[in-house]
């Protein structure tokens, strides 16, 4: 039987031995229901039953979100954004787990691949810390498809999605580098105008992460190359008093922008910019719009088109289009990230500024800069 057919049944058994695990699956409207069936009375007096068949979701998807969880203003909630984003638009139904630790990947991993009611048509895992417990899982499931964001696995069951994060990063630390050698003031922030120093604040030190620090310091580099960038890594991506208190040492020691690749802990650093009348710089979301008590400090956001990536995968689904063992690269090329400027802010940045970043980015896209993607 096709899978997206089906006959109405009582289907509670399947979602509920998922949503009883500690931190999800939960979120899914594939409710129980039951057997419809109508009796007809023919002129002979006999009686006949007719089921009712209906169409059901056009696929089952199974979220796995990064650490750090949904509410991050940034990573996952850019995941989160295009699940439903599907459901919206292509009649997709979906469950969801947050694993609040790394050894519980592989548990929700291998749970969504076991279900039978529903029958997973798609397991997305969110985040590069998932690679290790999927190069398992997917092994055990050759049968299971699954998608991963922010990292590769060679295997015919895995659609593998990343992105050209130091590009936009390489962007932003432009922006940055500007800004900071000269006097300006816009919403709750503003430079001292001879400072030479920016920072850079990670969750996870982690080959990705670096990423993110190797393109900014590049692009502060490229306003001028006599920059000093500060950079610190709190060791986790839902730690907000850690990014307040890096960050506040950044401002303290002469840095009047900070950019953040910290998931939740980002939360801190613009924190921290409010209260020490500076800047900072969002990631993965438009982060003036997902958290927009911040947004009289946040300059802009490199914003990584996660959402882009959980819509194409699940549409390839939908469409019979699967690509597994493919291994698809976003960069500014193709839009799937960019520097997005602030929406209470950023109309106060000087256009001469706006436009080198512009500029920038063109040479980026031409292959007339040539942006590191490691700090070594």
């Amino acid at each position: 039987m096709d899978r997206r057919k089906f006959l109405k049944a009582t289907g509670v058994a399947g979602i509920a031995g998922l949503a009883g695990c500690s931190g999800g699956p939960t979120g899914g409207d594939s409710a129980a229901t039951e057997t419809d069936t109508e009796a007809d009375t023919t002129e002979s007096g006999e009686t006949t039953q007719e089921t009712t068949e209906e169409s059901g979701p056009a696929a089952n998807i199974g979220m796995v979100y990064a650490l750090g969880g949904l509410g991050d203003k940034s990573f996952n909630d850019a995941a989160k954004r295009g699940i439903e984003r599907a459901k919206s638009e292509l009649g997709i139904e979906y469950n969801e787990a947050q694993p609040s630790a790394a050894e519980e990947f592989p548990t929700f991993q291998r749970r969504f691949a076991q279900s039978a009611n529903p029958d997973y048509d798609l397991v997305c895992c969110i985040g590069f810390a998932q690679k290790s417990a999927l190069k398992q899982t997917s092994k055990n499931f050759p049968d299971q498809k699954f998608m991963l964001v922010d990292d590769q696995i060679d295997r015919d069951n895995v659609a593998s999605y990343t992105f050209k994060e130091h590009e936009g990063s390489f962007l932003v630390g432009h922006l940055a580098g500007l800004l900071t050698t000269q006097q300006f003031e816009a919403g709750a922030g503003s430079t001292s105008g001879n400072s030479k120093k920016v920072g850079f604040v990670g969750g996870r030190e982690a080959p990705l992460i670096k990423k993110f620090q190797a393109g900014f310091e590049a692009g502060a580099k490229h306003a001028d190359e006599d920059l000093t960038v500060s950079t610190a890594y709190a060791g986790s991506f839902s730690d907000s008093a850690k990014g307040k208190e890096i960050a506040t040492s950044m401002y303290e020691n002469g840095a009047d922008i900070v950019y953040h690749a910290a998931g939740g802990t980002g939360l801190g650093v613009f924190q921290a910019a409010q209260e020490q009348g500076k800047f900072a710089i969002g990631v993965d979301s438009d982060q003036s719009k997902t958290d927009p008590n911040y947004a009289n400090v946040i300059l802009a956001s490199m914003v990584k088109r996660v959402e882009t990536a959980v819509h194409t995968s699940v549409e390839n689904i939908t469409e019979d289009e699967y690509n597994g063992g493919e291994k698809t690269t976003l960069g500014l090329e193709k839009n799937g990230i960019e520097c997005v400027y602030g929406q209470e802010i950023g109309g106060d940045i000087p256009e001469d500024v706006k436009t080198a970043v512009s500029e920038s980015r063109q040479a980026i896209i031409d292959g007339d800069i040539s942006v590191p993607d490691t700090t070594e």
